[in-house]
């Protein structure tokens, strides 16, 4: 199986022109995306709450939650983030249905998402 990355904008919703371009390992499996806790600081990106996570290992780990602005092919929506640890970027499927996207598991690209509205 392969391993699909995005280079995506991240930006501070209060403070719009603070953004950085970020390239994120593509992850369906995690809920929200993580982002370096020292980026979304730079940023000027505020923790809103706590969270616990379960990791791949089974380790439940406490982290903070803001949110972000994501932007990607002239698309910006809102999602939550977490302040992760350093190098960590991963686009978790919040982001991705926000965006209106959806990966092929078997090819791994991005689709457009069927949007409803019920």
């Amino acid at each position: 199986m392969g391993i699909t990355f995005l280079k995506v904008k991240v930006i501070n919703p209060q403070r719009p022109k603070k953004s950085q371009i970020c390239e994120f390992l593509v992850d369906s499996g995690a809920v929200y995306s993580v982002v370096p806790q020292s980026i979304l600081k730079k940023l000027g990106i505020k923790p809103t709450s706590f969270e616990e996570f379960i990791l791949a290992n089974g380790e439940i780990v406490r982290k903070p939650i803001g949110n972000a602005y994501f932007e990607y092919k002239e698309k910006t929506r809102a999602a939550p983030v977490v302040f992760g640890d350093e190098g960590v970027f991963l686009l978790g499927a919040t982001t991705l249905e926000a965006l209106g996207l959806i990966l092929d598991p078997i090819r791994r690209q991005l689709k457009p998402l069927p949007m409803l509205l019920m």
